[in-house]
């Protein structure tokens, strides 16, 4: 009877085992997940970065007066110096300017022994996007230098909007696949191919991670992307959506998009630390099992005195259970916030990467600015671009500490004018057309102007990124009132918000967007300071699609009383999207 009582313990005891590994695998699973996807998130964002800093600059030099002006020799001889020290303070691999039939006639490596100058390159894809009048890039190998980059290029106007040629530059990419390396995790990116553009190991590099049919081979032969590459498949199996087999390794798998450039970020986390710490902490749960039965079997035996030493095994046995599980718990706190700090960094990152890289460019061509004026017009920009990254660290600013407010009576027409100022990058970056249509009288409202700017801001933005993947991008600001509250509507054409609620939306760090792509935060942030303007924001989907975002506020007496109006009296409309 005993020995029947004591096999069918050792039999549960197994069974215990057995789910003590399990659970503990799909715990310190999801924690590797969450960890991965903070990784992949942060590298997307240095990627994002890197591409995104010289983005603006071919199309100021599109404008510049002597890259326009380089059409007989001597202009293009004098360009060629001007280009080469454009390109070594600026850290580019590489700056070329083509005539309308491809052939470049200036470049920054004219003394290279493999120089650009001579060399037609109108069969790239970038070519012929900027030739059309849009810009162009393209990632490939280098058909003159064999080296590989990244290619952005601008057309070069007349005044009368007659094609002059084209200026390009290249970004080389390999120091930051070096960073990469160094790091010792597996990160690569492909792109809307599935070819392997980028990776921390060399010998992926210009492999498949699908097939690829064979006119589409035919048409990257034509464009000389990957020269003699043979663009073989990588050997990985994708066993889930977050699992995959990498020869004969298994790896977690988190993904990122670069949308701009239609790439795809992965990064690879090794499964062998999961089922260390898996194995472990079914371990620890063997021991205690089996040191309850051990003194469970103790106590039967050895009556009294066993008890008494089974009691004090156990106590000690529950001690070091307790001391596991508070390391466990402290070591996932850590993680937990790790994570969060990662998520949080690369969102900074993003949202300041942009205004810097700006800033950065504007300052570069501000030293061949050749009149009053073009200086004028450039500190106007870098202003703008400044207050950008003002609302950014007033943001995180707004949850740290509280913040005395300067109330004034606020013509609310001024508040829409200035967030429209400042958005006027962000509307003609995603081709945004923004209309406005200004009530002849004034309607005021109590309270700070910059923070209410703050707000249309954020609600803007927003609208900006939902429409990101539509064709039909415009985006509406109208204000009007009833008796004595003041009502200013954002309406876009966006995807709308579902079935989501005002409350959902306003709740700190959720977002809609891709990681890395805002913090979650603007709603919230709107939200509060709607409410510490004695007002509340509201949120619907639109009658014919987007989403309508309104902020509701107390009306006041300003230098005249507000009266009915009708639209009509100025119109701004920002961006250049078809509002058909």
């Amino acid at each position: 009877m005993a020995s029947r009582w004591f096999a069918a313990l050792i039999g549960v005891a197994c069974l215990a085992t057995v789910g003590v590994y399990f659970a503990a695998l799909y715990y310190f699973e999801e924690d590797a997940l969450r960890r991965a996807n903070a990784r992949a998130s942060f590298y997307e964002s240095t990627l994002f970065s890197a591409l995104d800093r010289f983005e603006h600059l071919p199309f100021i030099l599109a404008n510049d007066p002597k890259v326009m002006g380089a059409v007989d020799v001597d202009a293009q001889n004098a360009l060629n110096d001007r280009l080469e020290q454009f390109a070594d303070q600026a850290g580019l691999e590489a700056i070329y300017l083509m005539d309308t039939s491809g052939l470049t006639v200036s470049a920054s490596n004219h003394r290279a022994e493999q120089t650009f100058l001579g060399h037609n390159y109108s069969f790239r894809p970038y070519f012929k996007d900027a030739v059309e009048g849009r810009r162009g890039t393209f990632y490939a190998i280098g058909a003159t230098t064999s080296r590989p980059g990244y290619f952005v290029a601008e057309p070069v106007k007349r005044d009368d909007g007659a094609l002059l040629g084209v200026i390009a530059v290249k970004l080389d990419l390999s120091a930051l696949q070096e960073a990469w390396r160094l790091g010792g995790e597996h990160v690569m990116v492909s792109n809307r191919d599935g070819v392997i553009v980028l990776s921390s190991d060399p010998e992926r590099l210009y492999q498949t991670i699908a097939p690829i049919s064979a006119s589409r081979r035919a048409e990257i032969e034509r464009e000389k992307q990957f020269g003699s590459e043979p663009l073989n498949e990588l050997d990985w199996d994708r066993t889930s959506s977050t699992h995959l087999n990498l020869g004969d390794a298994s790896f977690l798998h988190a993904t990122a998009t670069i949308p701009q450039q239609g790439w795809t970020l992965h990064f690879l986390a090794n499964t062998g630390p999961v089922t260390e710490r898996a194995t472990l902490a079914a371990a620890v749960g063997a021991i205690t099992i089996f040191a309850l039965l051990l003194s469970a079997a103790t106590l039967r035996s050895a009556r009294l005195r066993a008890a008494l030493l089974a009691s004090q095994a156990h106590r000690r046995d529950l001690q070091q259970t307790n001391l596991e599980l508070e390391r466990a718990q402290a070591e996932l706190a850590r993680a937990g916030k790790m994570a969060a700090l990662g998520q949080l960094a690369a969102s900074v990152t993003h949202e300041l990467g942009q205004p810097v890289s700006a800033m950065r460019n504007y300052l570069a061509a501000a030293e061949y600015d050749a009149t009053a004026e073009d200086r004028r017009a450039t500190l106007e920009r870098l202003q703008s671009i400044v207050r950008r990254m003002e609302n950014v660290t007033r943001q995180l600013k707004h949850f740290s500490r509280h913040k005395d407010e300067t109330s004034e009576n606020v013509d609310l027409r001024a508040v829409i004018d200035g967030a429209a100022l400042l958005m006027r990058h962000d509307f003609e970056a995603a081709k945004v057309r923004f209309d406005w249509a200004a009530p002849k009288e004034p309607v005021y409202a109590t309270g700070d102007r910059l923070r209410l700017e703050q707000v249309l801001v954020n609600l803007m933005r927003n609208g900006v990124a939902a429409m990101s993947e539509g064709s039909h991008r415009v985006m509406k600001a109208t204000l009007s009132f009833h008796k004595d509250v003041a009502r200013i509507d954002i309406t876009d054409t966006g995807t709308g918000i579902g079935a989501q609620t005002i409350e959902d939306l306003q709740e700190p760090f959720h977002t809609t967007q891709p990681s890395g792509k805002g913090m979650g935060l603007g709603l919230a942030i709107a939200a509060e300071i709607a409410r510490e303007h004695g007002g509340r924001l509201l949120a619907r989907n639109g009658d014919a699609g987007g989403a309508v975002f309104s902020i509701e506020l107390l009306r006041s007496v300003g230098p005249h009383q507000a009266r009915p109006h009708s639209p009509g009296e100025r119109r701004l409309v920002l961006g250049d999207a078809d509002a058909s």
